[in-house]
């Protein structure tokens, strides 16, 4: 039987510590504690492609830790980004940039990694210009999500509050970037979480705003990433009139089912991606739990599991994808004030 550990991320108030740490069953879908590691804040959780190195945003800028052969964590360091702390971190396939983003001073960073596994110097930064003067969530940059294109000579910076996604290029010998392009979305959409498919040929996007998730074709013009627009679906359901967020999209290893978050709804929207490469509600439920800020699609992509901010839980669920709805496994797991998840096989 497959071994897992899941580390949860959490905001460090109540009786948070920070990094909790969980052993799961993946057929039995059980959630055992394994302990917890302190650090402030740590909102969002990273693993390197190699799975030997997890990074966290804490109120310092960024931690790294070594994973070690049990699974639990050996702290390394922590690395300022020269601004304040960020809210979504991407490395590089090879282990050797760190980009950050930057809601609250609307700042995309890059720094270095070392090869211990240590974050090291900064190689450039960008604080992203925009008319606003108070700090709101539009007129005002918001970089909410920040990742490498798949042959990583780019990088996307979702900005929420302009409404964009800005295209860097990216110099691998240097860390620097420079802005490439800019694709604008709906205004007042709030763009938001942007992630590749598996076979790294569509992006997908949420805006916060709007209650929305787009999708796009992607691939590579003589200029640059070419971003064509294929389909946009609510993350809502029906006479919806109440405050939502569309938070954070997961899609199956296969690239046949998309997942996103609602806040406000508590709910997930669970989408079939067509031939067309359509996107085909499946069901939009509840969660059982208040806020789910992220969202794990178990190996066997029957499975998934909610993380619960506001009600701080996980919920797990079944799926049954062709009877149109989810089906709640176990009872709701306790963990003080999470917020991400990240999952590596032991």
């Amino acid at each position: 039987m497959d071994k897992y550990r899941a580390y949860v991320g959490s905001y460090t108030r109540g009786e948070s510590k920070g990094i909790y740490m969980y052993d799961f069953n993946s057929e039995d879908i059980t959630f055992t504690e394994q302990g917890v590691t302190e650090i402030t804040n740590p909102s969002f959780l990273t693993l390197s492609d190699n799975g030997e190195y997890l990074y966290s945003n804490c109120d310092e800028g960024v931690a790294a830790f070594k994973i070690l052969p049990d699974g639990n964590l050996e702290y390394l360091n922590r690395h300022s980004v020269q601004g304040l702390r960020p809210c979504y971190l991407q490395v590089d396939s090879a282990n050797e940039y760190l980009v950050s983003s930057g809601y609250y001073d609307g700042k995309l960073t890059v720094s270095r990694i070392n090869s211990d596994g240590t974050v090291g110097e900064v190689t450039d930064e960008v604080f992203m210009k925009s008319p606003g003067s108070v700090i709101s969530r539009n007129n005002r940059c918001h970089v909410n999500c920040a990742l490498f294109t798949p042959d990583e000579k780019y990088i996307l910076a979702v900005d929420l509050g302009m409404d964009q996604i800005k295209v860097y290029s990216f110099d691998r010998s240097t860390g620097k970037i420079k802005l490439n392009d800019i694709v604008r979305c709906d205004i007042d959409s709030g763009p938001k979480h942007i992630i590749f498919s598996n076979d790294k040929k569509y992006i997908f996007l949420t805006h916060e705003n709007a209650n929305m998730v787009t999708e796009y074709a992607y691939s590579m013009g003589k200029k640059g990433p070419k971003f064509d627009k294929l389909d946009a679906c609510s993350t809502l359901p029906p006479k919806f009139t109440e405050d939502n967020c569309a938070v954070t999209l997961r899609i199956t290893d296969d690239d046949r089912y998309l997942f996103v978050t609602n806040s406000g709804d508590n709910s997930v929207a669970i989408y079939k991606i067509g031939e067309d490469h359509k996107m085909n509600t499946i069901c939009v439920l509840p969660v059982s739990g208040i806020y789910p800020r992220d969202l794990y699609i178990f190996p066997d992509k029957k499975h998934f599991a909610s993380i619960n901010q506001e009600s701080e839980t996980i919920t797990v669920f079944g799926v049954e994808y062709e009877k149109g709805y989810i089906c709640m496994k176990g009872r709701p797991i306790h963990v003080p004030c999470p917020t991400c998840i990240a999952v590596k096989k032991l």
